[in-house]
């Protein structure tokens, strides 16, 4: 059997992880894929997990017991799911006395926007036995549940790929500009939202990256500080320019940590702003005007730059001050 053949399903969803931590795709779109990509690999792990204590034996060993079943490759099965359906590698077996059937398949359309959650929640916390049961129980119900022993394993090939990502070099980046800002996860199904801290940027030579997950108690001084120091104590220097939103702990805490650089406000936190102080009505144009200020401004970076996008600023708040006065 070729080395390629014996790479499991799990693997290969664990290498696609990792291709997306280092792909410079927008922080959204990552999120986001990782939470499906994260939600498969937990179920394939399960499924894989599964045929193990079923057979009582590790992939590729060998038993006293193989006339009562053989690994026999996979076959792909589609679950539909609340976000959309996945493809999983269903574990194929022969010679088994008796049929293989896994408590996650067939169970119709799953709740898995709590799985999402668990899985990205679950990457820069740690995942816990206990969340994993509960979850899995919430988003497929009690005929699903699996054996501690399976879920054990599923927590620990999950976080320990973060883990490496999260710990790994950050000398060779050289970035023109570095985005900051958070987004909010459930840890337990009932529980609020927490703030995962997320940092991404633009290098000099014009590729996205992305550059680090962590966990915050609160969008705070002490909790950016931290993000913040990490980065530059695993050797990503100073940004030509930061870019985050108006929170007071962000922005004392970026010009702390990286005081060479130049920082400015998020223009989509500004946008979103200006565009709720006005009427729904002129909601559209005022967008539209807004991102007119900034696009298409045919001069090099710099003071040439800055002097056009000034003017039209200028033009804009002439046009839209009059009907909304500043309050």
């Amino acid at each position: 059997m070729s080395a390629s053949r014996r790479v499991s399903p799990s693997e290969r969803f664990r290498a696609r992880v990792d291709e997306l931590f280092n792909s410079g795709r927008e922080l959204g779109e990552i999120l986001e894929e990782v939470a499906r990509l994260g939600v498969a690999l937990l179920f394939q792990l399960a499924l894989e997990a599964q045929v193990t204590e079923f057979l009582g034996r590790e992939p590729h060993a060998r038993s006293e017991r193989d006339h009562e079943g053989l690994r026999n490759g996979y076959a792909p099965i589609t679950v539909k799911t609340t976000s959309g359906p996945i493809t999983l590698e269903r574990p194929k077996l022969r010679g088994n006395r008796e049929p293989f059937a896994s408590r996650l398949l067939g169970i119709g359309v799953t709740k898995t926007k709590a799985l999402q959650s668990l899985v990205i929640a679950g990457f820069v916390r740690g995942l816990s036995t206990r969340d994993v049961e509960a979850t899995l129980e919430e988003a497929l119900g009690e005929q699903a549940a699996l054996s501690k022993s399976t879920v054990s394993r599923i927590c620990g090939v999950l976080v320990s790929r973060f883990e490496l990502w999260q710990r790994r070099d950050l000398s060779d980046y050289e970035l023109d500009y570095l985005f900051a800002d958070a987004s909010f996860f459930k840890y337990h199904p009932a529980a609020k939202g927490e703030p995962i801290l997320c940092t991404w940027g633009i290098t000099t030579e014009g590729r996205k990256v992305f550059i680090h997950l962590s966990a915050g108690a609160a969008e705070s001084f002490d909790s950016w500080q931290a993000h913040l120091s990490d980065l530059r104590e695993r050797g990503l220097r100073p940004p030509l320019l930061g870019i985050t939103d108006g929170n007071p702990g962000l922005v004392g805490a970026f010009e702390q940590v990286y005081s060479e650089s130049l920082r400015q406000r998020c223009a989509v936190h500004v946008a979103r702003k200006v565009i709720a102080k006005v009427s729904q009505l002129d909601q559209d144009a005022v967008k539209k005007d807004y991102w007119a200020i900034l696009d298409g401004i045919e001069a090099p970076p710099g003071e040439a730059a800055t002097s056009i996008a000034r003017q039209r600023a200028d033009l804009f708040a002439e046009k839209w001050g009059q009907p909304y006065r500043r309050g």
